[in-house]
C-alpha cells in the first residue's frame, strides 16, 4: 500500500520551508538550515525567520557540503529532545555539525513506531525457536522476552540489524521493544554517540559494530546468521571504517541481495530509507522485491512534515514489509 507519513513528535515542529531552507524546532531550539526540496516561497518573512533562529546553518563556499553554524545568545551546542509512543520512551542527544546535520531524522520516528510494533509482537503468533538461526550477540538481550510473553528454554528473543544505523533511533526502538539489536555504522564517533543516545533512554544490551556496513554483511552470510529484522538507512555516498567507497546506485543491489540472505525466510520485517533526490519509493519497492520476493504485507511512499503555512515538505522515502 502506498502511504504518505508523518509521525506525532511533539518535542519537533517544522515552523516553515522555502527558498531552499526550512525552519525547525527541536525542543526548546530553533534552527535554520538548508532544504534542497524546498523549492518553494516561505511563509514568514526573513526577518521573522532572524528572529526565531537560535542557530542558522550557512554553507562554506569552498566546500559545498560542509558549513558553520551562527549562534545565537544562550543557544548551547549540545541539547536533547525527547519521543513517546506506546511504552517507547526515547531520549535523544541533539548537536550541531559542520554537515548542516544535528544527529536527528525526525521523520524516520514514522518507522520507530513500526519497528517497535514489529518487535513488541514479533510480527508472527508464535514463539522464535532457537534454531532458526545462529547467535549475533553476546548472549540474550536483558529484558527480551518471547512473543508468547515468557523466555522459555527453546525460545530466543527477536534478533534485529540495523545498518548505516547513524545516532540510533531505529536501534533503541527495537531495544526497548525487547529486540537483541546489532547497530552497524563506520563512523566511530556515531557510534558513541548512539552509545550515549541508549544511555540517555535506560537501555543497555546493545551490540556495537564499527564497520563498512556491506563487509559486514557479506561477513554474516558466511557465517550463516540470521536476523528477525533488517533496517537499511544507507546514503548516497559514503567511506567506511577503512575507506571503503559506497556509491548507493552501484552498492544498493549487493547489499540487498545480502540481506535477503540474511533475513528469516518468515515472520520478518524490513525497512528500507532513501534520501537521494530523484530516487522514489516505487523503485526501492521494485529492487526490494526483487530481492527478497514478493512479501505478505508491504508500505511504500514518501516521509514528510507539514509547515505551519500548510506545505508538505517531503524528507526522504521509505519502503518497509513484513512476511
Amino acid at each position: 500500500m502506498q502511504r504518505q507519513l508523518t509521525p506525532d513528535f511533539r518535542d519537533y515542529e517544522l515552523i516553515d520551508s522555502g527558498a531552499f531552507e526550512k525552519l525547525e524546532r527541536f525542543g526548546r531550539f530553533v534552527t535554520r538550515r538548508p532544504e534542497p526540496q524546498a523549492i518553494w516561497h516561505p511563509s514568514l518573512p526573513e526577518e521573522e525567520w532572524r528572529r526565531l533562529a537560535d542557530a542558522s546553518f550557512r554553507r562554506d563556499a569552498r566546500q559545498e557540503e560542509r558549513g558553520e553554524w551562527r549562534l545565537a545568545p544562550k543557544m548551547p551546542d549540545r541539547w536533547t529532545v525527547e519521543y513517546a509512543y506506546g511504552a517507547m520512551r526515547l531520549r535523544m542527544r541533539l548537536g550541531l555539525t559542520s554537515f548542516k546535520h544535528v544527529g536527528l531524522f525526525p521523520e524516520q520516528a514514522a518507522n520507530w513506531n513500526f519497528i517497535y510494533d514489529c518487535c513488541r509482537t514479533r510480527c508472527r503468533s508464535g514463539a522464535v525457536p532457537a534454531e532458526e538461526g545462529r547467535a549475533t550477540g553476546n548472549g540474550r538481550a536483558a529484558g527480551a522476552v518471547s512473543a508468547a510473553g515468557g523466555e522459555g528454554a527453546g525460545e530466543r528473543p527477536l534478533r534485529v540489524l540495523n545498518l548505516f544505523a547513524y545516532t540510533g533511533g531505529a536501534t533503541l526502538a527495537a531495544r526497548a521493544a525487547g529486540a537483541e539489536v546489532t547497530h552497524v555504522d563506520s563512523v566511530k564517533q556515531v557510534v558513541t554517540w548512539a552509545r550515549e543516545n541508549m544511555e540517555l533512554s535506560g537501555l543497555d544490551g546493545v551490540r556495537w559494530i564499527v564497520e563498512d556496513a556491506l563487509k559486514f554483511v557479506q561477513r554474516e552470510v558466511r557465517r550463516g546468521n540470521r536476523y528477525d529484522g533488517i533496517i537499511l538507512d544507507p546514503p548516497a555516498y559514503g567511506r567506511g571504517a577503512n575507506g571503503e567507497k559506497w556509491i548507493l546506485e552501484d552498492n544498493i543491489g549487493e547489499m540487498l541481495d545480502c540481506c535477503a540472505r540474511l533475513l528469516a525466510p518468515a515472520h520478518a520485517f524490513l525497512v528500507l530509507n532513501l534520501y537521494s533526490m530523484g530516487l522514489s519509493s516505487t523503485l526501492a519497492r521494485t529492487a526490494v522485491r526483487q530481492a527478497f520476493g514478493a512479501p505478505r504485507d508491504e508500505e511504500w511512499g514518501e516521509l514528510t512534515f507539514t509547515d505551519r503555512g500548510g506545505k508538505e515538505l517531503p524528507l526522504g522515502t521509505y519502503y518497509r514489509f513484513v512476511r
